[in-house]
């Protein structure tokens, strides 16, 4: 039990829910202790979550737990009550220089438990009765203590501040409305509260969405890390795999060069030694035939020596010395190593535009505007019937003939004209348009210039690809090859290009992106963007900086 002088501190022995002390004391497992009706009504608005927690440590239990009186703080609350300790206790309630003081107390002063910026004045629990128990301070709002009340009145007319100059932008009193004050936009302090009310929850409402905007990037942002990391191991496993395969590869073809060349080499060996026997029976031979030759021409019978000369002096057939062809030998090796060249260039190839195509494409607006391009017309490349405008973005076309200078490139036959810009990597622009029949369309420089008139035309040769674009419906031309396509229509199209994948894409583009038409080819040159006109006024084409 407690003692005189043992000062216990109250805020110990009180329910952290009520903030006073204990009633009837319970304690939950996780052994914190509350009010017995403060703790049940506390789990009872939980009822509907399928947990119940402790209100201070937040410790989660499944099933509501049973509580279990808590007979020592029941004790020792019920002690803290005696008179004994309520000097103790109203020691502990004392102001310290930290706290605010109650403004009522005399002698030794309390710590405040409310402020009113009605008053202006800062109570303890004792003197603050008054505000709860009388009707004349109903409408007296009461705050958490304040040490700065004073700054609420004015410094000129020692007046309470409840009126806000918005020409100043500062509180003041009803007495400054009739002096520095005069003529200023006020309003009641409640008011203008009202307003920045109503302003601070727009922006905590904007600052919301951008919180929301930005962890939809961050999510975004950490997909695409996922998927640049499995396309990363993909594209480690089968670069593995393909060098392995080519380790293979070589190693085989080595075996295979080492094993035929050993077996031209056995082959050239076994000829030559067949023939280096046969010389040396020769060489034999013809010793012997020398030393009868010498010895007949030293017979001095004639008629010995004319008898025995035909025999002695015939000679056998020479054999033929046909040495092996070495040279053939190393052209036989030269060819075997070229051969296994050009099959490791065609799996490093092979390997290359596997890894490309690993690569992932953009599939939404905001991932192809990361390769947004700025695309501008050349007026040396463009037929002197069109008109450039815009900073050389739009197109358009014009009855009168524009007074182009010369130039050995400019598009003569049809109503075309091609970009400044030569498009060698990844890209992305935007084209909006007015007319029919109007051709938008990436092709390789000068592929318009020559061969027969229906050649000239972007979609009618090998070297360009076009979109048809119509009042209602879009067709891909290439080759002079037509692709009706099906899709949303719009006057304004997106091109996306991929010059080292070779893909090639349009889209139409409204308040999304709509997929027409994909291309999967190998791009040899750099490309450049280009447009086609039919000859009607008004008819134009303009190229947009996508946003």
């Amino acid at each position: 039990m407690a003692k005189r002088g043992a000062q216990p501190d109250s805020e110990k022995f009180s329910c952290s829910i009520c903030l006073e002390l204990l009633k009837d004391p319970v304690a939950v497992p996780c052994g914190h202790s509350y009010c017995s009706s403060c703790i049940k009504g506390h789990w009872d608005e939980q009822d509907n979550r399928g947990f119940y927690s402790c209100p201070q440590c937040r410790k989660k239990f499944r099933q509501r737990p049973d509580l279990e009186k808590n007979f020592l703080l029941a004790e020792l609350a019920e002690d803290l009550k005696k008179p004994e300790l309520q000097a103790a206790a109203a020691d502990l309630c004392s102001a310290g220089p930290e706290d605010v003081s109650c403004d009522v107390c005399s002698g030794r002063k309390l710590k405040a438990v409310k402020s009113c910026l009605v008053c202006l004045v800062s109570y303890c629990e004792e003197h603050l009765q008054p505000h709860y128990q009388s009707a004349a301070f109903k409408k007296h709002q009461l705050v958490e203590p304040s040490k700065k009340l004073q700054e609420k009145i004015c410094s000129l007319h020692d007046e309470v501040m409840k009126i806000f100059c918005r020409t100043d932008q500062q509180s003041i009193c009803y007495l400054c409305t009739m002096d520095q004050h005069r003529g200023h936009e006020t309003v009641p302090a409640a008011a203008e509260r009202r307003q920045k009310q109503k302003e601070l929850e727009e922006s905590r409402l904007n600052v919301q969405q951008r919180i929301q905007e930005r962890e939809k990037e961050v999510k975004l942002l950490q997909q695409q890390m996922e998927a640049i990391n499995v396309s990363a191991d993909e594209a480690v496993k089968n670069s593995e795999e393909s060098f392995t395969q080519m380790i293979r590869l070589i190693q085989k073809r080595s075996d295979e060069v080492k094993q035929q060349l050993r077996s031209q080499q056995q082959t050239a060996v076994s000829e030559l030694k067949e023939l280096q026997k046969k010389l040396e029976q020769e060489i034999t031979e013809l010793k012997r035939k020398d030393v009868q030759l010498e010895q007949l021409a030293h017979t001095e019978d004639h008629t010995q020596f004319l008898l025995c000369y035909p025999s002695v002096s015939a000679l056998s057939e020479l054999t033929h010395s046909s040495s092996i062809q070495t040279s053939l030998l190393r052209y036989y090796v030269a060819a075997a190593v070229s051969e296994s060249r050009e099959k490791l260039q065609d799996i490093l190839r092979a390997t290359k535009e596997e890894f490309i195509l690993l690569q992932p494409q953009p599939d939404t607006r905001e991932e192809f505007l990361k390769y947004s391009q700025h695309i501008t017309l050349d007026p040396n490349l463009a037929h002197r019937r069109l008109v450039l405008s815009e900073r050389n973005r739009k197109v358009t076309y014009a009855v009168a003939t524009q007074p182009y200078f010369y130039h050995p490139e400019r598009l003569m036959r049809y109503l075309q004209v091609l970009s400044r810009e030569n498009l060698t990597r990844r890209h992305y622009w935007e084209v909006e348009f007015r007319g029919e029949g109007i051709f938008i369309a990436v092709t390789y420089k000068n592929s318009s210039t020559a061969g027969s008139s229906n050649e000239c035309g972007f979609g009618f040769n090998d070297k360009s690809w076009a979109l048809c674009c119509d009042s209602n419906s879009f067709t891909f031309w290439h080759n002079s090859t037509e692709t009706t396509l099906s899709g949303p229509w719009s006057s304004r199209v997106g091109v996306y290009l991929d010059h080292t994948a070779g893909i090639l894409s349009f889209y139409s583009v409204s308040e999304t992106m709509t997929l027409l038409h994909r291309v999967q080819t190998t791009f040899t040159r750099p490309l450049h963007a280009g447009v086609w006109l039919y000859p009607y006024e008004e008819y134009s084409a303009e190229f947009l900086k996508p946003q």
